[in-house]
């Protein structure tokens, strides 16, 4: 590899050194010592084991194998042009594959309408979106993007503040009349809480401790429940939260289009959970790729429709 390296700053040089028409040209083109451009050129004729140049003090004439050694290096440079301008193509233009880690409540109504609606504006993104809710190595798992909540990530990663949304506990309205919760019930009988049946996510576990803050007031309640009803995914616990299985807690952008059509109703109205930060995570630096960005800008745009966006970065 060293070796290949040093014929090809070999070739480099000489290619400039024909094209300048000097060494003390050259040397000041490429800002290089005469010295260094003439041991270049020397080294190269040794290695080759043939006379490129011939040079007196006052002109210099490519020899024979000096011009089919130039042919061959002004090809080279051409596809090394070619390998540049097509990766700041690459860069520029909205086209390419594109992989996204997403967790299951974000998919459907944030990633899935932005990704969706991107793809329509720029054909030429071939978008993979791939639902998982756990900690992820970017470089390993070969993902170009990933949207996660209220984690960090990985050192190395550069992450991009997309907005924030907060959990709402709730019911269906038949739930909540036949079982009569109201917040002071929940707050002031801790035993009511641990008879709710409870939709909880897999990764919850059975033990569920909620903390929420009194809107006007901020008095922190702590409220304690068992799951009884598991699932793997926000569908499923909206499905069955819907048809009266029990509380759930989910994002409040999903729970406000359910509390429209009258499907869910916000067991602790006078009460907030705390903000979840939204964050983008890619492995590219300060200038990902144009399709990874275009993404990031489609999903913000998203998740700032379903809020006022005042405290997203």
């Amino acid at each position: 590899m060293n070796n290949m390296m040093n014929y090809l700053r070999h070739m480099v040089i000489f290619a400039r050194v024909v094209e300048c028409g000097s060494i003390s040209a050259t040397a000041i083109a490429l800002d290089l010592s005469k010295s260094v451009v003439s041991q270049h050129l020397k080294s190269l004729e040794q290695e080759l084991g043939v006379i490129l140049l011939n040079r007196t003090t006052r002109r210099q004439v490519l020899t024979p194998a000096g011009r089919d050694f130039y042919e061959q290096c002004l090809r080279l440079n051409s596809i090394t042009q070619q390998a540049w301008d097509a990766a700041r193509e690459t860069q520029q233009l909205p086209m390419g594959l594109v992989s996204i880690s997403v967790p299951h409540a974000l998919i459907g109504p944030i990633v899935a309408p932005a990704i969706g609606a991107l793809t329509a504006q720029y054909e030429r993104i071939t978008p993979t979106i791939l639902a998982n809710d756990q900690r992820i190595n970017l470089i390993e798992e070969n993902i170009d993007l990933a949207i996660r909540v209220g984690e960090t990530g990985v050192s190395g990663d550069r992450q991009v503040r997309l907005g924030q949304f907060r959990d709402v506990l709730c019911a269906s309205p038949q739930y909540i009349a036949q079982h009569q919760l109201t917040s002071a019930v929940l707050i002031d009988s801790p035993e009511r809480c641990l008879q709710c049946d409870y939709i909880a996510n897999d990764w919850q576990g059975t033990q569920i401790t909620h903390h929420a803050w009194h809107k006007t007031t901020r008095q922190l309640i702590t409220l304690e429940f068992v799951g009884n009803r598991f699932v793997d995914s926000l569908p499923t616990v909206l499905a069955m939260a819907k048809a009266g299985a029990g509380l759930a807690l989910i994002p409040d952008f999903v729970f406000n289009m359910c509390q429209q059509q009258r499907t869910l109703a916000n067991v602790l109205p006078e009460y907030e959970f705390v903000r979840l930060p939204v964050h983008a995570r890619h492995a590219f630096g300060k200038q990902p790729p144009t399709v990874v960005r275009l993404c990031i800008e489609a999903i913000k745009q998203q998740i700032d429709g379903f809020s006022d966006g005042a405290d997203a970065d």
